[in-house]
């Protein structure tokens, strides 16, 4: 859900770059916690690409319906990676720029596969509940305890001894699936003729940051099992399954690694590790890169056509070509490295998006602002996004269709959470004598706003 204080920004929210937007994901039990979480989640169309490709042959081994949208990055330096309701994937940046190689990364996406596959988010809201039921029953227990007593931490001793009891089954229980889950990674990757060397080695990775942070791996209280195990298990699987890496996805990975260090890392932090010296194309995508975010705009026009002078038909030089253009004010030139990048890559949402805002604001003629209004309408197609419904809100106000106009503007206050915003603009498409099949679109977006606040009175 999008926070009700959401701020427009037309470069977060247009995946020009790494696009950074605080997201509230409500209700979700992740596999190694049992409490909401608040996450900061970036999208990046090279980077999802990417992570597709790898997951939808994990998922297809295990006949788990495979579904893009439900991939997220998320901006946390930490190496993880989890699953929740729904099948959806969340992998952290610290996985992404720590793995030495996208087998590790495979390894783990693997592991997270196996979770799914074992039923272990649903059964793990079932334990959560009983959690919940020991916790209710400590605190009646709680009362009449103190009551009798007259002392008050008397019935404290009595919660903190119920839960105690019902946190460690829990723990003991993710034990198990944890164990689980590596035996459905090992299964999967054997399955796909992977090895499983590259889950051993980020194993590896993690039970080292537990020496280092000084973590005490004790099974009692940890959620995930003793990581000496893990490795133990892993190293005989690996022994019989070696690595041999893909050049072609080998070649993507080191370029995502570079982009993400690049536009998160702080510049001097990102320099030690890409040096001007290192002429690598992973080092010139990250050199362009951080001359844009330095506003050095010749340099990071001179680097990012040195990339597409080797890789004419990589779409995503294109797309960054466009950024550098867009974000130094040279709107036309955007515009046409965008749809370069657009007729290399014409499904996706997301410079279906940056092509159409480069011509709302290179003033388009009547013709050009029908291409925005199909190019939006396509993108929202495959990705909702707030900042598309805004644009195509003035599109349609180009061409004096109001009714569509109030139409796109009320979807938009309904993404972001205003809700009595969107009933005023649905009042006034409706006073347009709109087609029936806007009508119907209308409809629709009453009937949402009516279960919107049915759940808002129910709490």
């Amino acid at each position: 859900m999008v926070a009700k204080a959401y701020k427009l920004n037309k470069i977060s929210i247009l995946k020009k770059r790494l696009i950074v937007a605080l997201c509230f994901i409500s209700s979700l039990f992740l596999s190694s916690a049992v409490q909401a979480q608040t996450l900061r989640l970036i999208s990046d169309e090279e980077t999802e690409l990417f992570l597709a490709d790898i997951l939808r042959p994990i998922y297809q081994a295990e006949n788990i319906p495979f579904n893009r949208d439900k991939v997220f990055i998320v901006q946390d330096p930490s190496l993880n990676a989890f699953v929740g309701d729904g099948n959806n994937m969340f992998v952290h940046t610290g996985t992404l720029v720590s793995a030495d190689n996208y087998n590790q990364l495979e390894g783990v996406l693997a592991h997270e596969a196996g979770h799914i596959q074992g039923g272990h988010i649903l059964r793990l809201k079932l334990k959560s509940k009983q959690l919940q039921n020991v916790s209710m029953v400590s605190l009646i227990a709680a009362g009449i305890a103190g009551a009798v007593s007259g002392r008050a931490d008397v019935g404290m001793a009595v919660v903190l001894g119920s839960q105690t009891s019902a946190l460690h089954n829990i723990t003991r229980y993710q034990m198990q699936e944890e164990r689980s889950a590596d035996e459905a990674a090992l299964s999967i990757l054997t399955k796909l003729k992977k090895s499983p060397a590259g889950l051993l080695g980020f194993m590896k990775k993690i039970q080292q940051q537990n020496m280092l942070s000084g973590i005490e791996e004790t099974p009692y209280f940890r959620t995930h099992p003793i990581t000496s195990e893990r490795v133990a298990f892993l190293t005989e699987a690996a022994k019989k399954y070696p690595f041999s890496p893909n050049q072609a996805l080998s070649h993507r990975f080191e370029m995502i690694k570079a982009k993400l260090i690049a536009f998160l890392y702080k510049p001097e932090a990102a320099k030690q590790l890409y040096p001007a010296n290192n002429n690598s194309l992973p080092a010139l995508y990250a050199h362009a890169i951080l001359n844009l975010r330095e506003f050095k705009i010749e340099a990071a026009i001179r680097d990012i056509n040195a990339l597409i002078e080797t890789e004419p038909n990589n779409p995503f030089f294109r797309e960054l070509k466009g950024q550098i253009y867009f974000e130094s004010g040279q709107i036309h030139n955007a515009r046409l490295a965008y749809q370069k990048a657009y007729d290399l890559l014409p499904n996706s949402a997301a410079f279906q998006l940056n092509l159409a805002q480069a011509m709302l604001e290179d003033s388009p003629s009547p013709k050009e602002v029908e291409t925005i209004i199909s190019l939006l309408n396509k993108s929202l197609v495959k990705s909702k996004n707030a900042y598309a419904w805004l644009m195509l809100a003035q599109a349609y106000g180009m061409q004096n269709n109001m009714a569509y106009a109030n139409y796109a503007s009320a979807e938009f206050s309904l993404f972001i959470g205003e809700i009595e915003t969107a009933q005023k603009q649905v009042s006034e498409a409706k006073k347009q004598n709109p087609p029936s099949a806007l009508q119907n679109k209308l409809s629709d977006i009453e009937k949402r706003i009516e279960q919107i606040l049915k759940k808002r009175n129910s709490f």
